[in-house]
């Protein structure tokens, strides 16, 4: 089996963890193996043995510092990357970080005296499994996956991308492919990258084996041809 590395702190009590190797198996079975790493004991050897990278939800994680590490890894070193709820916000943070050289980028969560939030706390909380219809930009990688203009999503969320800052993340190179209906952001990807995709909302939990999510089908693919070409240790 192939390892996706998980960046973020188990917590077995919560559903958009434990489902994570759920909606792996409903994608690709038998043929993913999720290995967690704690975001305050990133091993980047651990990464670079593997297929993919999911940055998981829950946050504020034990170490910022550690999970930014192992976003930019798989982002420089063109692994499979997903991030979910936290990871989608984090992965906005990295970029900001790293590739806008904004190294005073920070969520809200974590300092909300901060002069450059990147994320921002949500004018309505969207925690607890609030489900909203998304809009879905033709000519991304997100309207491939979908093969649609919309879908209805489930959100864990309190905190969500600045609109303040689309301008200065579109420049860079990021793509917002989808939104919800009041045009808030709720999917980034990088068109450069081979797989790069943080959505807001967390697919795994209405993912079924029935009806594997799109999203997580499109990164178990990439994360398989991406393991195929580079042959990484098995989980």
């Amino acid at each position: 089996m192939l390892r996706v590395s998980v960046i973020g702190d188990f917590d077995p009590a919560n559903d958009t963890h434990t489902t994570i190797q759920d909606s792996l198996d409903h994608a690709a079975p038998g043929a993913l193996q999720a290995h967690w790493v704690r975001t305050d004991a990133m091993d980047l050897s651990v990464l670079s043995s593997s297929a993919a990278v999911w940055c998981a939800p829950a946050s504020p994680y034990r170490s910022l510092e550690g999970a930014l590490q192992g976003i930019r890894y798989a982002r420089e070193n063109g692994v499979p990357f997903l991030g979910t709820c936290a990871g989608f916000q984090h992965a906005i943070i990295e970029f900001a970080r790293n590739v806008l050289g904004l190294s005073a980028a920070v969520s809200e969560e974590y300092d909300a005296t901060a002069s450059c939030l990147f994320v921002s706390r949500l004018a309505c909380s969207l925690r607890g499994g609030s489900r909203m219809k998304v809009r879905i930009l033709p000519g991304t990688l997100a309207h491939r996956l979908y093969s649609s203009d919309q879908a209805e999503e489930r959100y864990y969320c309190n905190f969500g991308f600045n609109p303040a800052y689309r301008d200065q993340m579109e420049k860079g190179g990021a793509r917002f492919s989808a939104t919800d209906q009041e045009g808030e952001v709720r999917v980034f990807e990088l068109p450069a990258h081979r797989f790069f995709v943080g959505t807001l909302f967390v697919p795994q939990t209405s993912s079924s084996s029935a009806k594997p999510h799109p999203i997580i089908a499109g990164f178990a693919a990439a994360a398989q041809q991406f393991g195929a070409e580079r042959s990484p240790t098995a989980a």
